[in-house]
């Protein structure tokens, strides 16, 4: 029998000597969120005297690394982001031209990046290895695996704290490069306090989910909203790309029982998690959970299989049309257009004709200043849901269907559930463009 601890050990470098990996001109992609190798991460711009043109992609990068923070780094460094965060946008605001932004849909984004050129080095996060030699890639395999499979060089960054998930989260020692060995508590994301606001959107995204769905439940205010007031509901399922608190509490609830679902019953199926340390304890050894790939739960002829599929997505702004802008305000790219499309496409296509997109937004912003339902989109906007994919939307004030409307009848429909404060400014410009009589 192999000596998988010799194996492991020979394969195990000093976190410093990482950054010697580095290659100029070459992509260097690593894991997401909470899988993300900080330790590594904050190691890589010790290689800048020696490289050059080094593409580090990622998604949603927690912390401002030197790397791509530094204005010095430019040249040398630059983080292409599927979806950015806080360290990002400063690094665009202050043009330190070490920030790029890289459209896509998630369930494509590992793919259409090989279709450019293969990744010269895959950097992860796992649990140490069992007795067997297997390590769990833990919370998250969005890309992460399909990444690791055809990076030239691959690094893990070992973390005795991850919890050891279960699904397509497996990856034998002998399939890694390098590891290298960084305890820490794994990233956290407390679930936020909903208000009033929220909870009355929470309400009617709860008005509109019947029993026995499947849902894709995201993070932030308004889905931590909807899952409190989704307490009432029978055998909810769950088919989502990112696992969560409220998910979790659903479950213990008795409100999510994953046995009316039509893919994968009995099971919760997701791409990464994301919360507190609660959630990380309950996904250890969890048989319940099972992490797939992004590329396959993703995919919207995956979704649109689930019965009752019911997908829950946040915005910026809606135009009049339907257009939906969850990323970006003009030319200043916010986010990502993460899965929201993926989701929204395969729902509204269910296979048994029940299935829902709903995108929810409040319906000001600016402290109440603008209102989020806009005539047209500021120039320079990137739509994130095509209009002709937009099925409800819904803010405080109530829901409305945009499926099969005309023009005419979206703008009355979403006029309706503006802020009363802005309606009639609305209906004027909706009148001056033409759109209304």
């Amino acid at each position: 029998m192999p000596n998988f601890e010799e194996i492991y050990k020979s394969k195990l470098i000093p976190i410093d000597k990482m950054p010697d990996l580095l290659q100029s001109d070459s992509d260097v992609i690593v894991a997401q969120c909470a899988s993300e190798p900080q330790g590594c991460m904050s190691k890589f711009h010790l290689a800048k005297d020696r490289v050059h043109d080094v593409k580090v992609f990622s998604v949603l990068t927690l912390k401002p690394y030197d790397f791509y923070m530094l204005p010095e780094m430019k040249g040398h460094f630059e983080l292409c982001s599927w979806f950015h965060a806080p360290g990002s946008r400063k690094a665009l605001k202050e043009r330190t031209g070490t920030v790029t932004y890289v459209p896509n849909m998630l369930h494509r984004s590992a793919s259409d990046r090989m279709k450019v050129r293969r990744p010269h080095m895959f950097v992860g996060t796992c649990t140490p290895p069992d007795e067997k030699g297997f390590v769990s890639l833990s919370l998250g395999i969005t890309y992460e695996k399909d990444i690791l499979e055809a990076a030239e060089v691959t690094i893990l960054e070992v973390n005795d704290k991850l919890p050891r998930t279960l699904g397509d989260t497996q990856v034998h020692i002998s399939d890694v490069d390098y590891f290298v060995e960084y305890s820490q508590t794994p990233p956290t994301l407390p679930e936020p306090l909903p208000d009033d606001v929220a909870m009355a959107i929470g309400k009617n995204i709860a008005n509109l989910i019947e029993d026995g769905s499947t849902i894709q439940l995201g993070i932030g205010e308004i889905p931590n909203a909807a899952a409190l007031m989704l307490t009432d509901k029978k055998d909810l399922g769950v088919h989502t790309e990112m696992m969560v608190d409220s998910i979790m509490e659903l479950y213990e609830m008795g409100v999510i029982t994953n046995m009316k679902k039509s893919v994968h019953k009995g099971k919760f199926i997701c791409t990464f998690a994301m919360g507190t340390e609660k959630l990380y304890r309950w996904l250890d050894n969890n048989p319940a959970v099972e992490f797939l790939r992004g590329s396959y739960v993703n995919d919207p002829c995956l979704v649109r299989q689930n019965s009752k599929m019911v997908s829950i997505n946040t915005c910026i702004m809606i135009d009049f049309t339907g257009q939906v802008a969850s990323e970006s305000i003009g030319t200043e790219q916010y986010s990502g257009t993460g899965g929201q499309s993926d989701t929204a496409v395969g729902a509204t296509e269910g296979f048994d004709g029940k299935g829902k997109s709903i995108i929810a937004c409040r319906s000001t912003a600016r402290k109440g200043q603008i209102s989020t339902i806009v005539s047209v989109l500021p120039e320079g906007t990137a739509v994130t849901l095509h209009r002709s994919n937009t099925d409800y939307v819904v803010t405080e004030y109530g829901s409305v269907r945009l499926t099969g409307l005309t023009i005419k009848e979206r703008t009355l429909a979403l006029i309706s559930i503006a802020h009363p404060d802005f309606r009639e400014s609305l209906r004027q410009k909706a009148i001056e463009i033409g759109y209304i009589d």
